[in-house]
């Protein structure tokens, strides 16, 4: 079961960004909700937020080692029912991938949802970001 979300995660961030990158233009924002939501898009060498620009062999290192770490404990759990911890482990691993995929192709992540208030952002990023925030609620909270 975890593979199917890995698959859809990573199936939703890549379609999104090619229609991203087909229909927008680098640089070019559209308002979806004037001033709250656009539609930006942001070709970014760099790690979050676009910090350590051009540091793209370093990037795909650490990304290949989480991905390898992360697809080992996953290999671990597999026969063990779908948890919090699985599952947080499942959308960082969709994430890393996506982003990992962008670095090997592009050598830049391509990053399109602009909420105006944050740096702009995709979906792979979204997965990473919500599955560290259930991995920690998971070794927080886990009563194992």
């Amino acid at each position: 079961m975890i593979f199917i979300i890995v698959f859809s995660v990573l199936l939703l961030d890549q379609s999104t960004k090619a229609l991203a990158s087909k229909n927008i233009l680098l640089g070019q924002t559209i308002p979806v909700i004037n001033n709250i939501f656009h539609l930006t898009l942001v070709h970014n060498k760099g790690a979050a937020f676009g910090i350590f620009k051009s540091q793209t062999a370093l990037f795909i290192i650490t990304s290949l080692t989480a991905i390898i770490i992360i697809s080992y404990k996953l290999k671990a759990r597999a026969a063990g029912r779908l948890d919090i911890f699985v599952v947080s482990l499942g959308l960082i691993l969709a994430g890393a991938l996506g982003n990992l995929i962008d670095r090997l192709f592009f050598g830049y992540v391509v990053d399109f949802l602009d909420f105006r208030i944050w740096p702009v952002f995709n979906i792979a990023d979204s997965a990473i970001t919500v599955g560290a925030i259930l991995l920690g609620w998971s070794i927080l909270f886990n009563k194992k």
